[in-house]
């Protein structure tokens, strides 16, 4: 089911629930998307949560799948934003699971959230960023991000000229997107319809302060990073992994940036066992 949350300071947030799939004391996955995409429950996800009895919750960030616009969020306004998803639904505690520009927003909850997010897992994500080399390094198409460095105005007109640099994606990215991740890139294609703006927020604030620090995730933090991932290379799991206290890494030497999403379910038992 779908609904709308109104925030404190007025906007629409769409939020996405299975509802309670068990008992009411069974866990509470919270999904943050990746960049773009609708916000929508993915079939994978739920599909592997459901094992666990789990309830998933997804929300569209702020300029995606109809929730209202925020130029200037930081990260860590993803953090504002899920406590009061969380509150409207009556649920204390959430498990989060971030995939790519969804990696950033999970991490700023735990760190921001420690009494409700009992443990973190992120796959292919973006790690807090830094302009030299290793960040850039190893990036098929860093166009966008390089706009953004240059603030909304810049990565907005990007956006009027930007197309989809299909050498971003390798040979299992393509089978993944044509199997079991089909949904992924039909969701994708939705959002970018819509229009440019959360992208283009979401650049910008991937490349300025977050907001939250890394190093205040105490929690059981899991970093799931392909090898062969043209869109955020493996030097951002490395990076990832250095800030957190309790981090683990997994390093899949031969997926790509979707590919990496056949871990969804080992990184959801992982994320569930840590109650």
């Amino acid at each position: 089911m779908s609904t709308e949350v109104r925030t404190l300071d007025g906007r629409v947030l769409i939020v996405h629930d299975t509802g309670v799939v068990g008992r009411d004391d069974d866990p509470v996955l919270l999904w943050h998307h990746g960049s773009p995409a609708t916000g929508a429950l993915l079939p994978p996800v739920v599909a592997a949560a459901r094992v666990w009895g789990a309830r998933v919750i997804s929300y569209a960030r702020p300029g995606y799948g109809g929730s209202t616009s925020s130029p200037g969020r930081d990260v860590a306004s993803a953090a504002t934003d899920v406590v009061q998803i969380l509150d409207a639904l009556g649920v204390d505690r959430a498990f989060a699971l971030g995939y790519s520009g969804g990696g950033p927003h999970a991490l700023a909850c735990a760190a921001l959230l420690a009494h409700r997010v009992p443990a973190v897992a992120v796959l292919a994500g973006v790690a807090p960023f830094t302009d030299d080399a290793p960040w850039w390094e190893g990036m098929a198409a860093p166009g966008g991000l390089r706009a953004a460095t240059h603030g909304r105005e810049a990565r907005a007109v990007y956006a009027l000229s930007e197309t989809f640099d299909t050498s971003v994606f390798v040979d299992d990215d393509w089978a993944a997107l044509e199997g079991p991740w089909a949904v992924l890139g039909g969701d994708a294609a939705q959002a970018e319809s819509a229009g440019p703006d959360g992208l283009v927020d979401d650049d910008v604030a991937y490349v300025s302060p977050w907001g939250a620090d890394l190093g205040a995730v105490a929690q059981p933090a899991l970093v799931v990073q392909g090898g062969r991932d043209r869109v955020v290379p493996p030097t951002h799991g490395t990076a990832l992994i250095q800030h957190l206290a309790r981090g683990e890494l997994w390093h899949r030497p031969r997926d790509g940036h979707v590919s990496v999403l056949a871990a969804v379910p080992l990184a959801i038992d992982w994320l569930l066992q840590q109650r």
